[in-house]
């Protein structure tokens, strides 16, 4: 079973930003910004087209979901009460890039 190529291009930007900022956590390093905000920069446009793929006009523009295995809005791939991964990736993105504009590392 594989995932669409929006849901791989997603978790390439995800993936990096869990060990940078784990990273920039434990070093206190307040530079991780310049990292870490494109990262959740870019991640979360894909992740709005992806959104916008799933469940607005784009669905018929935009397919990849339906060509997937299994497809993105079959069960095994939504999240608690029926919630697909696009939406998540893109409220997880806006979450990390909001944090890490609003956020001031302690200087030790």
């Amino acid at each position: 079973e594989s995932p669409c190529y929006l849901c791989w291009l997603q978790r390439l930007f995800m993936f990096p930003l869990a060990i940078v900022l784990g990273i920039a956590a434990y070093r206190l390093d307040a530079g991780v910004k310049v990292y870490a905000l494109p990262l959740a920069g870019f991640g979360g446009v894909v992740a709005g087209v992806h959104t916008i793929s799933y469940f607005g006009p784009g669905q018929d523009l935009v397919k990849p979901c339906a060509q997937a295995d299994p497809p993105c809005s079959s069960d095994p791939i939504t999240i608690l009460a029926g919630l697909p991964s696009p939406l998540i990736f893109l409220l997880c993105f806006m979450l990390i890039g909001g944090l890490l504009a609003l956020c001031r590392f302690v200087e030790r």
